[in-house]
């Protein structure tokens, strides 16, 4: 058993606080329903008692904008606010107040605001582009207009956390690589910009031509001691132009295009493309988007301009009347399983459903793949600069032994 602190809204839509004693975080949310308030949230003390610890340096680096992991948060207690009967500027209310941080209460404040004014969430939402994309509005006015907005936003909540769950994951799974490439790397940087130069002069007075390897590493030292600042500037320069060569929508639409059809990594860039793909899609279908709407939608949160495109044109013929997986199969440039299980969907009339299995499908695929991946990465980084240190300590090695040679 351990201690939770909980945060819920009593019948007469106030904010309270307690600490209760629970198995799980499961087990406090049904006692704080037992109790007859409405769970908001439901921590373990100890967890509580860390982030506490944490606000002095939160409040030194505040935040300058809304992240869409406060999205994620603000979707999931409005959605539990709003199935609890509570009316809109009420729920929104309780939401400012239990804002985590000053950015997210002005953007509620706004929004609260807005509503009370006589505008729809959707409209005050769309206020708010560069936080709230065209996906999530569209979502909500549907809600609004199907009379069903608690339950949109409890779908568009599962959605949201479901694609942060996969964001961490592979953040998670990159942490350690990274930290293993950026050290091996920082014990090149001081081999070669300490170490090496404080043979040189040993090297020099020894009368006698060192080997080639290591006049190779000597040069590096002397190159990285002497221009390191300037090669730095130039992976810099590099960085930046390549960023900027981004933003033509040709070059981007090249480099889309290869991204997806390259040989080894293509095909984990097509299913990562195409689990967004389907899993947006099935989403606003099952909310009562019309298909020709979803796809114009998924069509502008698309990442990859390759598939956009195909998107567009898959959009134009499914105004004709053809439907959407023999068009998409036209196209040649989405995975055929899919295709073919969004074919079986439109036969089967569940278009929206299977458009969800086939994200599920390719969600699993991409992470067995990327795990996969990422277990071969690491060992290939370790013998990649075992091989670098090893070839700069026997350069060193064999001059050493060269100038013994001549002493003895």
């Amino acid at each position: 058993m351990a201690f939770y602190q909980y945060k819920a809204v009593t019948p007469g839509g106030e904010v309270q606080e307690g600490v209760l004693e629970a198995s799980s975080t499961a087990a406090a949310v049904a006692r704080v329903q037992a109790m007859g308030m409405i769970p908001i949230r439901a921590e373990e003390a100890g967890a509580i008692k860390a982030t506490a610890a944490a606000a002095p340096r939160r409040q030194l680096f505040a935040r300058k904008r809304v992240r869409q992991d406060d999205i994620v948060i603000i979707t999931r207690e409005l959605a539990t606010l709003l199935r609890a009967g509570l009316p809109l500027d009420r729920a929104f209310e309780i939401l400012i107040n239990l804002a985590p941080h000053a950015r997210v209460g002005e953007l509620l404040s706004k929004i609260r605001n807005e509503v009370r004014g006589g505008s729809s969430l959707s409209k005050a939402l769309d206020a708010h582009k560069g936080v709230f994309s065209r996906f999530y509005v569209n979502l909500i006015r549907a809600g609004e207009a199907g009379g069903s907005l608690p339950s949109v936003l409890l779908r568009l909540a599962e959605y949201l956390e479901r694609s942060k769950a996969l964001r961490d994951n592979v953040r998670a799974a990159l942490t350690y690589p990274a930290f293993l490439g950026f050290f091996s790397v920082m014990a090149v940087v001081v081999l070669l910009g300490f170490v090496v130069p404080r043979f040189k002069p040993i090297f020099a007075g020894a009368g006698k031509a060192v080997p080639l390897m290591t006049q190779v590493v000597l040069f590096m030292g002397d190159a990285m001691r002497n221009y390191g600042w300037l090669l730095l500037g130039l992976i810099a320069f590099g960085v930046y132009a390549f960023m900027r060569r981004l933003r033509d929508p040709e070059v981007r639409y090249r480099m889309d295009r290869r991204m997806v059809t390259a040989p080894i990594v293509g095909d984990l860039f097509a299913k990562v493309e195409m689990a967004s793909f389907a899993r947006t899609l099935g989403t606003l279908l099952g909310n009562g988007v019309t298909l020709v709407s979803a796809l114009n939608i998924v069509r502008e949160t698309m990442d990859n301009a390759w598939l956009a495109e195909a998107i567009g044109s898959v959009a134009r013929e499914l105004k004709e009347g053809r439907g959407l997986g023999r068009p998409m199969m036209e196209t040649g440039r989405f995975p055929m399983l899919a295709v073919h299980m969004i074919l079986v969907g439109e036969e089967t009339g569940r278009l929206d459903d299977m458009l969800m299995q086939v994200a599920t499908t390719y969600d699993n695929e991409v992470d067995v793949a990327i795990r996969k991946a990422l277990a071969l990465l690491q060992p290939v980084i370790i013998v990649a600069m075992a091989g670098i240190i090893a070839f700069i300590i026997i350069a060193i090695l064999s001059a050493m032994l060269s100038v013994y040679d001549i002493q003895l």
